[in-house]
Order: C-alpha cells, then structure tokens, then sequence
C-alpha cells in the first residue's frame, strides 16, 4: 500500500505476549497476540485471510511495538531530546530513538512522552521498509484488568488461516 492511512481502535497489553489491537477504522480488523500464536486480520487489504504465527521465542523483540520502545531504552538505543510539544493537550517531551540492534523492525522512532505520568502518548515508528507509522494513544489506563477475552482471536466464519 502506498500513502498516508489512517486507523483507530483499541489497544490493550498484558505482560510481553498478550497484546490486542482492535480496530474501529477499518471496522472489525485485528492484531492479537494470545500467548501462543500472532493473529493478523486485515480483511480491508487482505480480504478472506488471517495470518497465523507463533510468537517469537522472546516476546520482548517481537511484534509488540510498546515493548520494542520501552524496555531497557538506554541500553537498546542511542537517544536524542528534540523538543517541548503537547499531545491531546498535554505536554510531552520529544525523544528520537535509533536501535542499536539491527534486528529490530524499524530504522527510528520518534516518542512523546507524557510529563506527567511518563507514559508514551504518541510514536511515529520509520520502518525498514521506508513505511511510516503513527500512534496517537488517547485515554492511557494502566493497571487495569483487561477484559475477559481480550487477547482470543475468533476466526470468522469463511475466512482461511494462513499460517507463517
């Protein structure tokens, strides 16, 4: 896909290998991770399919883009202060993050971190692919049991597993 794209749902993490991204733009798709298995369903631009893959051995390093961000940053990144900026009308500091890890699945990332809580309000992630990807995280609860189910995929009915 080429251009800009812009999505909206919920995202919801437990530990390293529970992680649930549901969409309302597009309606009904999905990014789950179920302890066990990555379920990737985008039927707006893969119509039909769901992507199913084992988690990899360590969670931390993969497809859990918060976890990528936020652990161990002083040993994982070379770091630069940009700016002073606000988010959803509350202030953050501007961080530039450059891996030191080569296998990680981006080039940069470009954090908003809250002043007040310190929790990420915004990432803009370069991936290696050239794509540009933005979150904007609105209404951050933490500490929060999530709800029972949140991390099962349920495959819909007519839709072919793919498995990776």
């Amino acid at each position: 896909m080429i251009g800009t794209f812009e999505s909206k749902g919920r995202l919801l993490q437990a530990g390293t290998a529970s992680f649930a991204m549901r969409f309302t733009d597009p309606n009904g798709e999905a990014i789950v991770m179920d302890g066990e298995y990555i379920w990737i369903y985008t039927p707006s631009t893969t119509p039909g399919q769901v992507v199913r893959t084992p988690i990899p051995k360590d969670a931390t390093y993969g497809p859990n883009v918060l976890a990528w961000l936020l652990t161990k940053p002083v040993e994982r990144y070379r770091t630069r202060y940009l700016r002073e900026d606000a988010v959803g009308g509350r202030s953050a500091d501007v961080v530039e993050l450059t891996p030191l890890d080569p296998t990680l699945p981006f080039r940069a990332a470009i954090l908003w971190i809250d002043r007040s809580d310190n929790l990420p309000r915004r990432l803009e992630i370069q991936e290696k692919t050239g794509t540009n990807r933005t979150l904007v995280l609105t209404g951050v609860m933490i500490n929060r049991r999530p709800p029972p189910n949140s991390f099962t995929f349920n495959v819909p009915s007519g839709v072919r597993v793919i498995e990776q």
